[in-house]
Parts: structure tokens; C-alpha cells; sequence
């Protein structure tokens, strides 16, 4: 059986198990319906022009979480950011995972998509927000078809989150095959300003298919930065959707640090439905072997005074492929618009491929709009000054490559973390910097 009837043959089954409200139900019914209809996507759609998941496919995955194997912290320390006080929810094989998490209700609600989809406290907010910004194309409604676990965070007006949040998603190995589908609802109030960390990953060789859905809202001057590291092994695939929309005079910055998986496919979309908004996309991608990493993102301005800012860098060796594919979309309305778009890659292998494929659809005269994109190899000029300054050619090619990527790291606004990338990219480049940038 293939997986899309697999799925659509378990889905009755599933949503028997679930007690939610009927107008989750009646979400549930109509998202199993289009995914039924649309299926998975291929490469005839323009959006997935030069990413397969044919092969990610033919597994036959368990769809349904079970109990996972038992983690102890000291097991998987070194995934947690764990030189600060944070805010973990974490979750193995699917499972919350109580004794690794620490969560909240005092001023700020930091725990669980299923409380909140059971319990009558959550009902006005779900109403509100749950599934209204996520798209309805396949994978997107078969996550709403089967969403029941993953953060649910609100943060209430006027509140500063008192320290960052971090979701942690393992994967155990506990199945032959698995998928995923977590599912994150996270609702930032008035004047209020959170920090988020997500990071799937897989501590088995078994194949992992994550289709995970997020929907982000910032209110009326709010500030979200949102941070996401995938540096997972060769047989884990990720299929992230981020949908994000912002009112006025909201800030919201999403950073994709993109180091390792089988497949990964970002699926990031912001919709400003204010005046005053900035929306920031930045993204570092550095992978290797046959490695494959896909950056979709779209950015559209509604309303006047805006403005949008994406800059992703991309460093592709051995037989990896890079896609990088970025949508402007300015109406009519939306005048006084600036928006800024840039896609620089580095390709250090003849056989390494990047795709990219910068849009700008302008329907407004007065604003200052710009994208651009590179595709080249480090500069032989500057190798050779190092060199002749007793610099090492590997030391010499790392440090290129950092100054490379380092305007999108000096924006990142918590301090472990920009050391813990740091060394994540010194890793993947494997060179020892002494230094933090």
C-alpha cells in the first residue's frame, strides 16, 4: 500500500482516539479530504521543481506515535542549549516527554498543542488562531488532519517571556520507519516579545519523515525571534511550514540554520496585514555528501510602510544540492514598501548543484525593492594573500567561509546560541577557530 492510502485509511481510525472540540473535528475531516485529493507533491508543481520526495516516500513508515525508548538528559545534553535558563518542551517519538521539559502558566502559557485542543481555558484561542494561517496544500492538510501534539505557546499583552523556549523533537528508533507530524500553535499579544529554539532530531539510523506545520501570530507591536537548527543525520527528512502573520508594527525574525539531513524542505510564508512591520528571513545552509536542502520562502506586503529583509547564504561540497526559491508579493496598497532579497552561495565541488530562483511581483509605483543572487567560489586572490601571511590553505579557506557567513550570525540575539552555531559551522567546515565572530 502507498503511503498517501495508507494514511487516508488510518485517518478514521485516528480521529476516533481524539476527544476535541467538534469544530477541530470538522478541520480535521475537511484536511484529510485535500490531502486525499492533492497528495504529496512532485516536481511537476513549479514550487518543487528541483526537489524529489520520491524517494523519501517509499518507506513504509508507522504514522501513529507510540511509547518512545527512554532518554536521559545526560544522553542528549548536547542538543539542548543548555548553558542557559530556558523554557523545554520536548518530544520522543511523538510522546511529550514530561521529565525532560519544563513548562509554564505563570503570565505566559508555555506547554502542549493536546492541552490545548482538550481543555475549555484554550478554547478562545484556538478558535481564534488554530489553522488559520496554514495553508490547505497537501502536506500542510495532512498535518491539520493529524495534528494533536506538539508547543502551544501564547504569550499575553504586555508580557516579555522571562527566558527563550526551546521545542525539541527525537527521534528514538523505536519504529522500523516513522513519521512525524508535530504540530506548533504559538500566539504573541500585544507588545509582547518572546525568543523560540525548534531543532528536530533523530538519534537512530532508521529513516525519520517529520512533516511539521507551524503557525506563528504577532500582534500589534509584538517581537518574535525564531530560531531553527537542522543539523540531523543522512536518513532523517524534514518538511518544515512555517506560516506567520503579523499586525502592525510587529517584528518578527525567523534565522534557518541548515546543516544536515537527508532532505530538508523549508516552507516559510509571513503575510503582514499591518503598516510599520519588518519581517526578517535569514539562513545559513552548509552541507556536504549527497545532502539536499530546499529554502521556499514568500513574503507578502499588504499594507503600506513596510518592510522585508532575507538574506541566505548557502556553502554546497561533495554532491550536495541547494535550492533556494524566494516570492515578494507587493499590492497595490501596499506603497512605501522596502524590500530587500539575497541569495549567496558557494559551491566548493564541481559536482555540488544550486538552484535558485529569486521572484519579485510588484504592483505598487512607490517602493524600493531588490533581490539578487551568487553563485560562485572562494576567491583565489584573498587564498593567496592569507597563505603568503602563513595561513594555512584549509585554515585559510575556513576563515573566508566564516566572514562568509557572518553577517547573517551577528544578527542572532542570544549570545550561547550564536557561539553554539559558531561551533557548528567550525564542525561542518572541519577547522578549529579560536575565536567567536
Amino acid at each position: 500500500m502507498e503511503l498517501k492510502d495508507k494514511l487516508v485509511s488510518s485517518f478514521l481510525a485516528f480521529e476516533n482516539t481524539i476527544d476535541v472540540d467538534s469544530s477541530v473535528h470538522d478541520i480535521r475531516s475537511e484536511a484529510i479530504k485535500r490531502f486525499e485529493m492533492q497528495g504529496f507533491p512532485s516536481k511537476k508543481e513549479e514550487a518543487w521543481k528541483y526537489t524529489s520526495l520520491k524517494n523519501v516516500l517509499k518507506h513504509d513508515y508507522s504514522i501513529f506515535p507510540k511509547e518512545g525508548n527512554a532518554i536521559e538528559f545526560k544522553d542528549v545534553k548536547k542538543y539542548f542549549i543548555h548553558d542557559i535558563d530556558t523554557y523545554k518542551i520536548v518530544f520522543i517519538d511523538g510522546m511529550y516527554s514530561s521529565h525532560l521539559s519544563e513548562t509554564t502558566h505563570d503570565k505566559i502559557d508555555v506547554c502542549l498543542m493536546s492541552s490545548a485542543l482538550t481543555n475549555d481555558k484554550y478554547k478562545a484561542v484556538i478558535d481564534n488562531y488554530f489553522n488559520k494561517v496554514a495553508k490547505e496544500d497537501g502536506l500542510t492538510s495532512l498535518n491539520t488532519a493529524f495534528s494533536k501534539e506538539g508547543a502551544y505557546i501564547h504569550i499575553s499583552k504586555n508580557q516579555l517571556a522571562d527566558k527563550p523556549i526551546q521545542i525539541l523533537h527525537f527521534s528514538t528508533g523505536s519504529e522500523a520507519a516513522q513519521m512525524l507530524q508535530p504540530r506548533n500553535l504559538i500566539v504573541v499579544d500585544e507588545n509582547s516579545h518572546v525568543q523560540i529554539i525548534e531543532r528536530h532530531q533523530s538519534l537512530t539510523n532508521n529513516p525519520v519523515l517529520t512533516n511539521s506545520v507551524t503557525e506563528i501570530f504577532a500582534d500589534k507591536r509584538a517581537i518574535v525571534d525564531y530560531y531553527k537548527i537542522q543539523n540531523d543525520n543522512e536518513n532523517a527528512s524534514l518538511i518544515d511550514n512555517t506560516y506567520i502573520e503579523q499586525q502592525g508594527q510587529s517584528i518578527v525574525s525567523v534565522h534557518t540554520f541548515a546543516f544536515g539531513g537527508n532532505i530538508t524542505r523549508n516552507n516559510l510564508n509571513f503575510y503582514q496585514k499591518g503598516e510599520g512591520i519588518d519581517s526578517i528571513l535569514n539562513g545559513i545552509t552548509i552541507i556536504e555528501e549527497k545532502q539536499h536542502v530546499d529554502h521556499y520562502t514568500l513574503v507578502h506586503h499588504t499594507e503600506p510602510n513596510c518592510e522585508s529583509h532575507q538574506d541566505y547564504k548557502g556553502i554546497f561540497d561533495e554532491k550536495a544540492t541547494g535550492v533556494f526559491n524566494g516570492k515578494i508579493i507587493v499590492n497595490k496598497e501596499a506603497q512605501k514598501t522596502n524590500a530587500f532579497q539575497s541569495n549567496n552561495n558557494i559551491l566548493l565541488s564541481d559536482k555540488a548543484t544550486i538552484n535558485s530562483k529569486p521572484q519579485l511581483e510588484i504592483f505598487a509605483d512607490d517602493v524600493k525593492c531588490s533581490h539578487g543572487c551568487t553563485i560562485g567560489q572562494l576567491d583565489d586572490s584573498a587564498l593567496f594573500y592569507m597563505r603568503a601571511r602563513g595561513i594555512g590553505e584549509k585554515e585559510a579557506k575556513a576563515l573566508l567561509m566564516y566572514a562568509f557567513a557572518n553577517n547573517v550570525l551577528e544578527s542572532v540575539k542570544i549570545p550561547q546560541l550564536k557561539s553554539r552555531i559558531n561551533k557548528l559551522i567550525a564542525t561542518k567546515l572541519n577547522v578549529d577557530i579560536g575565536f567567536d565572530l
